[in-house]
């Protein structure tokens, strides 16, 4: 299993290259709240933000849903 930092890394590959489709399936699968967040926090760094909007409403809906306590993935 990848380290959170890996995955965001590689998601984050992805969202430079312009492949905002596969970013955007990655985000929908991902691990947990962590890695999310982490991502986010790349695009900001990077600043990344506002440059896709679909990517940026796919990451704030995917943390909407696995913030839910009954919505979490098991490991």
């Amino acid at each position: 299993m990848a380290k959170t930092n890996q995955w965001a890394d590689k998601v984050l590959a992805l969202i430079k290259g312009g492949n905002s489709a596969a970013s955007i399936a990655q985000i929908k699968v991902a691990p947990s709240v962590k890695d999310l967040k982490a991502l986010h926090t790349a695009m900001v760094i990077g600043k990344l933000t506002g440059r896709w909007r679909d990517v940026d409403s796919a990451i704030e809906d995917s943390l909407a849903l696995l913030s839910a306590p009954r919505l979490h993935r098991s490991p």
